[in-house]
């Protein structure tokens, strides 16, 4: 017998089932506001609304693999074949796929299968970490309270959908939906600090000791996976006022470094030309983060100068869009040369100097 209501809708209440279940801390965390932070309140305000935001990032990530992959991988294989060509790929790949890691793994995958060469690889790297910079641009418009039009779109095309492809663009909508209703729900949660004054001066005391905002930028990144959902709430404490333009690029600039470890982990059981893609991405953002650290107070005053009179979370987006741009005009015209630097570092293996990659080289000129 024909069941009467039909499995997608049944899927659509599965990916409902932990905002239906998160959504009564909204009102724990409102609560608050008419006094002083309540420990408990705030941290079932924080916990519901960082897991509403992190499972949304998840749907979100999730359809636009089953969307944008393959797309994105034909985009590198073939539009590659010199670096400023790899940096815009990487950043058209990254705005579509919402994820420098996503990107990177990508490029790992196609250099370890003799797809692109090391070289090809290096400029897509560049490219990524200006297409990461899009999520943080966009979470500074604030459109968070637009979020359960994003949510109901999204269960719709879920439940209602006739193709998988609708289905996957109804995924990604919910997903969408949902983190900025996960964003919301931290922004209402982190309102009684505005006036706690122990709070305020640990903020204070992070943009006055970069190192300091930098580790806890790169511990939270590391434990949470993600740089671009580090940057997302960090810009929408700063739209509050609750984070400093220092102390958030200071957190941006450890969110650099965190974000590597993932990349790290997938060139495990590679090839050389797939590990040098790997340690290339970690001392890219290694050495752009240091200079960012010694040069912390010219970037919040550039960000400062560019932005104008914007909100302090548009500012940190703009400083994170500058930051990410003069890194690879600093590294673009090292590239050849940093690729033969990393032959010596990561020398071909016997079994794989026989094995070119498909695709030409790009030249030393």
């Amino acid at each position: 017998m024909r069941a009467l209501i039909p499995w997608s809708v049944h899927k659509t209440a599965i990916q409902l089932l932990p905002f239906v279940v998160m959504a009564p801390a909204s009102g724990w965390a409102a609560a608050s506001k008419g006094g002083g932070p309540e420990p408990l309140e705030i941290a079932m305000g924080l916990t519901a609304g960082l897991v509403l935001f992190l499972y949304g990032v998840s749907r979100l990530a999730l359809a636009l693999k089953a969307l944008a992959t393959e797309p994105a991988r034909r985009l590198l294989g073939k539009f590659t074949r010199n670096r400023f060509a790899g940096v815009l790929t990487g950043a058209a790949a990254t705005t579509v796929l919402d994820s420098s890691s996503v990107t990177i793994i990508m490029v790992i995958a196609l250099v370890d299968a003799g797809l692109l060469s090391a070289i090809q690889s290096l400029g897509v790297v560049l490219g990524s970490n200006i297409g990461t910079t899009f999520g943080a641009q966009l979470v500074a418009f604030q459109i968070s309270k637009y979020a359960p039009v994003g949510l109901a779109l999204g269960a719709l095309l879920l439940a209602f959908g006739r193709s998988e492809r609708w289905k996957h663009v109804g995924r990604m909508v919910f997903g969408m939906g949902l983190l900025f209703f996960g964003l919301e729900l931290i922004e209402q949660t982190m309102e009684p600090f505005k006036d706690h004054a122990p709070f305020l001066r640990w903020m204070r005391e992070l943009g006055a000791n970069p190192l300091m905002g930098a580790a806890v930028g790169a511990l939270f990144t590391l434990i949470i996976q993600s740089s671009s959902a580090t940057m997302a709430i960090i810009v929408t404490l700063a739209s509050q006022g609750l984070i400093s333009l220092p102390t958030g690029v200071a957190i941006m600039l450890g969110a650099e470094i965190g974000t590597v470890a993932d990349t790290l982990i997938a060139t495990i059981g590679r090839s050389r030309q797939a590990i040098r893609t790997g340690v290339f991405h970690f001392l890219f953002n290694l050495i752009t983060a240091a200079l960012g650290l010694l040069c912390a107070s010219r970037l919040v005053s550039l960000a400062q100068w560019v932005s104008g009179d914007a909100s302090v979370g548009r500012q940190l987006a703009n400083a994170q869009v500058i930051f990410n741009v003069l890194g690879v005009l600093l590294f673009i015209g090292f590239v050849p040369l940093i690729d033969r630097a990393l032959q010596v570092l990561l020398p071909e293996r016997r079994t794989e100097a026989a094995s070119p990659p498909v695709l030409s080289r790009e030249q030393n000129a």
